[in-house]
C-alpha cells in the first residue's frame, strides 16, 4: 500500500488539474452553469437599500420595461405594452398575462402600485430610486394607480422626458413586504429597513428575474439558480450562476487562468498576459469600447456638523472648498502616466459623468474644460489662493497649517490602490502630504453614506446609460448619492450648518430642467452646461476612462459584452457547451 501512495496522489492531482484546464489544455465546463468572481460580499438583499455595485438585483428582479444592452432601445419586460398619452401626461402599462413570483404567487398590478407608492415614494426609506423619479423643482412624484390585475397608470404632474426609461426599476413583492413597510419596531423605525439583510436565508428572497438565490457562504460564494417562474420564454439556458467571492482581482485572475471561472473582467495590467494565453487557455477577450463608468477623486465639501462636531476638520474644509485648491489638484495629477503605467495604454482621460457614448456627452472639443498635467499651473493656483511653500517644497496654508489629508479607497482593487499611490506621489510633487487608507468595501461605503466623516476618496459610479437623469441622485443637492456634500439619509442624526454653493445649486437646477425639457437639442444644451460647471468647480476630479475588456471561455456560447449593457446583459441567452481538446 505504501508503494501506491505517491502514484495515487499524483493521479488525483492530475485529475483535479484536468478539471481546471491545466493538464493537456482542456477546459471542461462544470455542468450547465456559469461562474464569475466578485471582490466583495453583497451588502444587502434588500434592493431599495442598496447603493453599491456589483449587486445581486439585476438577476433577481425585472421592471416594467428593460433597456437592450446592445442597442439601448427600450423593450417590454413585465409589461407587454404601454401607451403614452401626452394630452393627460399619462403612461398606461399593460402587464403580461400569468406573471408569477419565484414562489409561484401571481404578480399583478397591485405589486407595481405597492412598489412605487409604498417603497420608492416612501420618504422613510432611503432609496436612490426616488431621486430619479422626482419631477420638477418641487420634486413631485407621479400618481400610480391600478385598473384590474394587469393595467397600471402613471400620471405625471408635469412633462418629464426620462420617465418611461425610469420604469425599468425592479418591481418588488407586495405579498411579502407590505407588512414590513407598514409596521414599526420598538425604536419606531419601519421594519422594512432591517428586512432582507445578508443574514437572511437567500432562499427566502422572492423575485421575478431570471434567477433566484440558492445559497450564500460569506466570503466564499453566492449561488443563483434558474427561476422556474421567470416571465420570459424560453427560460434561461443556464441552470446555475455562481459568484465566487475573492479578496482581490489578482486572485480572480489566478482562478480564471486555472479554469475556475468562465468569465473575467480583464484589468489593463493583466491584458498582455491574458492576450498571449487566449488560444491555449481556450478563451476570447472582448473589447467593448470605453467604459460608461466613472472613476474620480472627491473631496468632502460638507461644512456641516453632527452632534456639534464638524464632519471635516474646519482647517481642511476651508482648503477643500476653495475651487483653486481643487483645480490645482486636478492639474497636479498626471493622468497620462496613469494611463501608460497602470492602464497599459488601454484608456483615455475622463472628463465627465456622462458616458462618451451618450448623445448628451459634451466633449472637450465642444468646450468642456480639461486639466492637463501642469505642475507650474497647480503651484500658481495654490499660491494665488494664499498657500505658500517652505524651502523643502512643502505646502502650508496662510495660517501655517501643513497641507495634509487622508485619501481612502477600497482594498483589494489593485487598480484603485495603484491610482491612489500615484496620486500620493503626484500631489507630493506640489507639496501636499497624502495619507492613504485602503478599506474593506463595506467599511468604505459605511463611512461615505452613514458617518459622512472622511476627507477624500477614490471611487466610481456605475454608468447610467444614455439618459443623464440616471445621475440625478448624484447631482441634485438632496440626492442620496450627492456624496461630495451629502445630507443625512432618513433615520440618521441630523446635520446642521450644511452649505450648498451657488454652482452646486445651479447644477442641481439644470438636472431638473433637463428632465422637464422634451426637445432633444435643448436638453443637450442644458446638460452641456451642467457638465461644464462640474468641470469648472470639480466636485469630482475625473481620472481615467478605461476600455471595457471581458474574457469569456470559448465554451460559453452567445457572449456579447457591451459597454452599455455590461458583460452579462444577455445572461438569459448564454449557453455552456463542452469544449474540444487542443
Amino acid at each position: 500500500m505504501r508503494g501506491w501512495r505517491w502514484p495515487l496522489i499524483a493521479l488525483l492531482v492530475c485529475l483535479c488539474t484536468l478539471s481546471l484546464g491545466s493538464c493537456a489544455g482542456l477546459i471542461t465546463p462544470r455542468g450547465n452553469q456559469l461562474v464569475t468572481a466578485v471582490t466583495s460580499d453583497p451588502k444587502t438583499f434588500n434592493y431599495a437599500l442598496s447603493q453599491e455595485s456589483p449587486n445581486v438585483f439585476g438577476y433577481l428582479y425585472t421592471g416594467l420595461i428593460q433597456e437592450n444592452g446592445l442597442t439601448g432601445e427600450l423593450e417590454p419586460a413585465l409589461a407587454e405594452s404601454w401607451e403614452i398619452k401626452p394630452e393627460t401626461l399619462e403612461i398606461v402599462f399593460r402587464l403580461k398575462p400569468n406573471l408569477k413570483w419565484s414562489d409561484g404567487v401571481p404578480l399583478t398590478s397591485e405589486d407595481v402600485v405597492f412598489t412605487y407608492n409604498e417603497i420608492y415614494f416612501n420618504p422613510e426609506i432611503p432609496t436612490s430610486s426616488r431621486d430619479i423619479l422626482r419631477i420638477g423643482q418641487k420634486g413631485l412624484l407621479p400618481e400610480v394607480t391600478a385598473q384590474g390585475d394587469r393595467q397600471v397608470t402613471f400620471k405625471l404632474p408635469e412633462p418629464f422626458a426620462p420617465f418611461l426609461r425610469n420604469t425599468g426599476l425592479p418591481i418588488l413583492p407586495a405579498h411579502l413586504l407590505r407588512q414590513a413597510v407598514r409596521e414599526r419596531d420598538s425604536q419606531g423605525r419601519l421594519k422594512f429597513l432591517s428586512m432582507w439583510g445578508t443574514d437572511t436565508d437567500p432562499r427566502e428572497i422572492v423575485g421575478n428575474g431570471s434567477f433566484v438565490m440558492e445559497r450564500y457562504v460569506n466570503s466564499q460564494r453566492l449561488i443563483f439558480r434558474r427561476n422556474p417562474f421567470y416571465w420570459r420564454s424560453p427560460l434561461p439556458h443556464l441552470e446555475r450562476f455562481i459568484w465566487q467571492i475573492v479578496e482581490s482581482t489578482d486572485t480572480a485572475m489566478l482562478q480564471f487562468r486555472s479554469g475556475g471561472l468562465d468569465l473575467f473582467a480583464v484589468t489593463p495590467e493583466m491584458f498582455a498576459l491574458l492576450k498571449r494565453e487566449e488560444k491555449r487557455g481556450q478563451f476570447s477577450i472582448y473589447n467593448s469600447g470605453p467604459s460608461p463608468n466613472t472613476l474620480f477623486l472627491c473631496f468632502n465639501l460638507n461644512r456641516g456638523r453632527r452632534n456639534g462636531k464638524p464632519l471635516v476638520d474646519p482647517v481642511k474644509s476651508e482648503w477643500f472648498n476653495d475651487v483653486r485648491f481643487r483645480q490645482a489638484v486636478a492639474y497636479g495629477i498626471d493622468r497620462q502616466r496613469m494611463i501608460n503605467n497602470i492602464y497599459q495604454g488601454l484608456g483615455a482621460p475622463q472628463h465627465s459623468t456622462i458616458p462618451v457614448q451618450s448623445p448628451f456627452y459634451f466633449s472637450p472639443e465642444q468646450g468642456l474644460p480639461t486639466y492637463s498635467y501642469d505642475v507650474a499651473k497647480a503651484k500658481a493656483l495654490l499660491q494665488e489662493a494664499g498657500f505658500r511653500y517652505d524651502n523643502q517644497g512643502r505646502l502650508f496654508d496662510a495660517k501655517g497649517n501643513r497641507v495634509r489629508f487622508s485619501l481612502i479607497t477600497n482594498a483589494g482593487n489593485k487598480i484603485r490602490e495603484a491610482i491612489a499611490t500615484q496620486i500620493q506621489q503626484d500631489l507630493g510633487a506640489i507639496g501636499m502630504q497624502v495619507d492613504l487608507q485602503f478599506l474593506a468595501f463595506g467599511t468604505l461605503v459605511d463611512r461615505l453614506s452613514n458617518s459622512l466623516e472622511w476627507e477624500a476618496h477614490i471611487l466610481g459610479f456605475t454608468g447610467g446609460g444614455n439618459e443623464p437623469n440616471s445621475g440625478a441622485n448624484i447631482w441634485r443637492v438632496d440626492g442620496l448619492l450627492h456624496t461630495f456634500n451629502q445630507q443625512p439619509a432618513p433615520n440618521q442624526p441630523p446635520i446642521t450648518g450644511r452649505v450648498v454653493a451657488d454652482w452646486e445649486q445651479r447644477i442641481s437646477d439644470l438636472y431638473v430642467q433637463g428632465a422637464q425639457e422634451l426637445n432633444l437639442e435643448r436638453r443637450k444644451q442644458i446638460y452641456a452646461e451642467a457638465q461644464r460647471l462640474a468641470q469648472e468647480y470639480l466636485p469630482f476630479i475625473y481620472l481615467v476612462n478605461p476600455l471595457s475588456l471581458t474574457a469569456f471561455r470559448n465554451h460559453v456560447v452567445g457572449a456579447n459584452p457591451t459597454a452599455l449593457g455590461g458583460a452579462l446583459w444577455n445572461l438569459d441567452e448564454l449557453k455552456v457547451e463542452m469544449a474540444a481538446a487542443d
